[in-house]
């Protein structure tokens, strides 16, 4: 088990001989963590997690501090080492290979690399426990033992929202899942991504910190912590990459790589990603009050019916040769129409 000084969790997906799943998790509490029951402090910091499954671990002794087994009601203080080992939430598990097509951008016998397109949700969860890539790696691989029909995230190290495109990286052998794995979590990756945002960020470059959890509103959506006692800590740095009137075309590095990190930090900022129907984004919000206008993004969100983002360029050391590997996406059709579609519309108001 890696530790992570940064409240990071460290994160495994294990498989007895009976099948059963479990996840391992452990962190270092933070210098500003007031005492607050154990319990209490793993719900706000483990995404998917109940208190009852949390309780249950403790109950089996599966919650330890500092090497000890402690209760529920046990309060965590600042330099606590936290572990805990749960039960994966229990239900029918079987994942049915199914013959959808990938977008291979590069393969050999240690991993592949996939450019995947919007609307694929990338692993089974609660309402999607088909159609996803998870099934397509599935169906790709059914002669590999890694992708075994009852692992619900084979060879997966990273993921991306359903409804952004781009570049991902699967593991194909044991050695090359933990060796891959163990980047992401050392943050030595390189991502980049590009968003169209609505407005124009004051400054042309920059760095967006705050720690991003689940928001105490509504537990579908992250929101930005900006004092550091909740949620774990994000690093998203932006760059302008051309100005399109009322939304801005910017690429984003990832320094951490959190739950809708570019769409909750660029909120934060004071720019929603364009038709971001969860942040926000799917509103008319700069711009005019003329009808013309509007009916202009109305277009623009039919063209493009997600968040426009895409992760446009993924960097690793292979897991076995040591080699640096980078690889480089074109954006997809919907979000180049709709960014063909601003241009013009600033040409065309320009010549007015």
């Amino acid at each position: 088990m890696v530790e992570d000084k940064n409240t990071d969790f460290s994160e495994e997906l294990d498989e007895s001989e009976e099948g059963a799943l479990y996840e391992h998790y452990k962190l270092i509490v933070d210098a500003g963590q007031k005492l607050l029951r154990v319990d209490k402090f793993l719900v706000n910091r483990i995404d998917n997690a109940s208190r009852s499954r949390i309780q249950a671990a403790a109950e089996a002794g599966n919650i330890l501090v500092n090497g000890q087994a402690v209760k529920s009601n046990y309060k965590v203080k600042p330099g606590d080492e936290v572990a805990i080992v749960m039960d994966f939430p229990r239900r029918e598990l079987k994942i049915i290979p199914e013959h959808i097509p990938l977008d291979i951008v590069y393969e050999d016998d240690q991993l592949l690399v996939v450019n995947k397109q919007p609307g694929l949700v990338v692993h089974p969860g609660h309402g999607n426990y088909s159609g996803t890539l998870v099934n397509a790696l599935a169906y790709y691989y059914q002669d590999l033992p890694l992708f075994k029909t009852t692992d619900p995230r084979p060879g997966l190290v990273h993921r991306i929202d359903k409804n952004t495109s781009g570049l991902m990286v699967v593991a194909k052998t044991e050695l090359a899942k933990v060796k891959l794995s163990q980047q992401f979590f050392d943050k030595t990756t390189k991502r980049q991504y590009v968003a169209l945002v609505w407005g124009t960020p004051k400054e042309p470059t920059g760095t967006i910190e705050g720690n991003i959890g689940r928001s105490v509103k509504d537990r579908q959506v992250f929101t930005v912590y900006p004092e550091g006692e909740h949620g774990k800590h994000a690093v998203t740095h932006y760059k302008v990459l051309e100005e399109l009137g009322y939304v801005t075309l910017v690429q984003c590095q990832l320094e951490t790589g959190r739950t809708h990190q570019i769409r909750v930090h660029m909120k934060y900022l004071g720019h929603p990603l364009f038709n971001d129907d969860t942040y926000g984004g799917n509103q008319v919000l700069r711009g005019t009050t003329f009808a013309k206008y509007k009916q202009f993004v109305h277009n623009c969100f039919n063209v493009l019916p997600r968040q426009a983002l895409h992760a446009k360029t993924l960097g690793f050391i292979h897991p076995v040769t040591g080699e640096e590997m980078l690889f480089d996406s074109e954006l997809p059709e919907d979000m180049s129409q709709a960014i063909d579609k601003w241009r013009a519309y600033i040409a065309n108001r320009n010549i007015d």
